[in-house]
């Protein structure tokens, strides 16, 4: 049996092996001086109390204190390793930006794959989007592409992003999760139906990490070398092809192996079986933008892939797992706002509020210097600014150089050839509405035209299973949603829940005769 333990399960029996013959390390304190005995505290008397002097004790006491730093408010599990990504086709006519700057040219990346609601010890196998961000180291800096495995998000507005992340944790008293709270969001926002048709449907369980796709999610533009911009999305397909589960084996993963996902990449790396993904964009002028049906802008819906096909940029392949998971996984840090020359931000409203959200809530779960922590490190080029300071700084502070701006003593200077492109804004300053948007349109597509007639069914099924556990009066106005969409989808669900609430009725009424003394005439009373 221990002869055929994986790769992940068998991480310290390889470690041992991989130092040969080399002798034991001494034992040492975090300053490095060594240790004579690690078994027991330095007492007055075999029975005597405790010597503040015992600094072994204490280096090894304050620092287990503190081991645990905050873990993310979203995306707190996932996985993640690294590799690289290769150039294949010359996309330079749409963007200047050095990570695409000749067929061949490789790019080293950091990856991290991850639910979205859950804690940090929650299950691989839930119903929830996965997280899917790439890190690319570049030599104009990190770009950090910070995206879903789905295309579309549940809201439209940043401003509602704190509001969806609350109903989607635990309720504030009972520290449980809350049907009422996840399902009177959704079904008071119906932007939301999109991202949640897609969540109910088998996309909503994907086979661990290597069998989806990723998406950059939002719009962004894209600049050339003569400053000609386009908008953009990113699409990374899996090259080893989706694959789902069922709702009875993601149940079944959740109660054996709750770490699924993390170990399946984990052995995929290990054994050589080095996943990869085909790097695509789409691309729209800025003439098209202004005349598209809707807002394109809109993180709810997708580009239509005949109108606007997939253009094919390079592979990603990831070939080396994390030598320790603390150190680069989870302090591994995707800011939106890390865009080289070449990539810039769009109007989307979603994204806007990622520019600020992302940085902000590294510096509070990782410190001000963050960047410096090395696998956030911008490694390939040299960082020169005027901040200074702040906790756990790791380099030289840059030394004696200027630490304001402007100054007369040759420290460094703007570059005019990287200034952000221009572009116009003339509207009124305002906070405009955007509930009342298209909703349904696209999810119609998604309903009558993409999925099955098996998946349509799975879908009812499983968005149901979910439903029923919130107030009727909540259940009513998400099935109003869905009839919104297609009358087909609406009345299946209600069928489903009828079905539901009749079972259990059934069920209570079953109790209630069972009961030791309970006559006939007392359970009809209750019914």
């Amino acid at each position: 049996m221990a002869d055929n333990r994986d790769k992940a399960t068998d991480q310290m029996k390889t470690w041992k092996e991989s130092r040969g013959s080399q002798r034991t390390d001494t034992l040492t304190t975090g300053a490095g001086h060594p240790v004579g005995d690690k078994l027991n505290v330095q007492t007055a008397g075999p029975r005597g109390p405790l010597l503040v002097q015992d600094v072994v004790f204490t280096d090894e006491m304050a620092h287990f204190d503190r081991e645990r730093i905050p873990e993310r408010v979203v995306h707190a599990k996932g996985g993640g390793a690294f590799g690289y990504f290769e150039v294949t086709h010359d996309v330079t006519r749409y963007c200047k930006a050095k990570v695409f700057e000749h067929v061949g040219k490789t790019t080293p990346i950091a990856i991290r794959f991850s639910t979205v609601a859950g804690e940090s010890g929650s299950a691989d196998t839930v119903r929830d989007p996965r997280g899917f961000a790439v890190k690319f180291y570049s030599e104009e800096g990190n770009w950090d592409l910070t995206g879903n495995n789905t295309p579309i998000f549940f809201i439209r507005d940043a401003l509602l992003f704190p509001s969806f992340i609350h109903s989607q944790k635990r309720n504030p008293q009972t520290h449980m999760k809350d049907p009422d709270m996840v399902w009177d969001f959704w079904s008071l926002r119906p932007e939301s139906l999109h991202q949640v048709s897609f969540l109910f449907s088998d996309r909503g369980l994907p086979d661990g990490f290597r069998h989806m796709n990723g998406y950059g999610s939002h719009t962004f533009k894209l600049l050339n070398a003569d400053g000609q911009p386009v908008y953009c999305k990113f699409h990374f397909k899996t090259d080893q092809g989706i694959k789902n589960m069922s709702v009875e084996e993601a149940e079944r993963l959740a109660a054996s192996n709750p770490d699924y996902a993390i170990g399946d990449l984990f052995n995929a790396i290990a054994n050589g079986n080095h996943p990869s993904w085909t790097f695509f964009i789409q691309v729209m002028t800025f003439e098209q933008a202004e005349k598209f049906q809707f807002n394109p802008f809109d993180l709810t819906k997708v580009w239509s892939h005949k109108e606007y096909p997939l253009i094919p940029v390079g592979k990603m392949v990831l070939n080396r797992n994390a030598v320790n998971y603390f150190a680069e996984i989870e302090q591994l840090a995707f800011d939106p706002s890390n865009m080289p020359p070449g990539i810039e931000p769009s109007p989307d409203k979603m994204l806007q509020g990622r520019l600020f959200s992302y940085p902000d809530t590294h510096r509070h779960r990782l410190g001000a210097n963050y960047l410096q922590i090395p696998v956030n490190c911008p490694f390939r080029t040299r960082v020169t600014n005027y901040q200074r300071d702040g906790p756990m700084c790791m380099f030289d502070n840059q030394g004696g150089a200027p630490n304001y701006y402007p100054n007369s003593f040759s420290a460094p200077e703007t570059q005019p050839q990287f200034v952000e492109s221009k572009f116009k804004v003339s509207p009124d300053v305002a906070r405009y509405n955007s509930a009342d948007e298209d909703n349904v349109t696209q999810v119609r597509t998604f309903y009558t035209q993409v999925l099955n007639e098996e998946e349509r069914q799975r879908l009812c099924q499983n968005m149901a299973g979910a439903l029923k556990g919130a107030q009727l009066f909540i259940q009513k106005r998400m099935v109003e949603n869905l009839k919104a969409v297609h009358p087909d989808y609406g009345n299946r669900v209600q069928t489903l829940l009828d079905k539901c609430r009749a079972e259990a009725q059934k069920n209570t009424t079953v109790h209630v005769y069972s009961r030791p003394g309970a006559s006939a005439i007392a359970a009809s009373s209750k019914m």
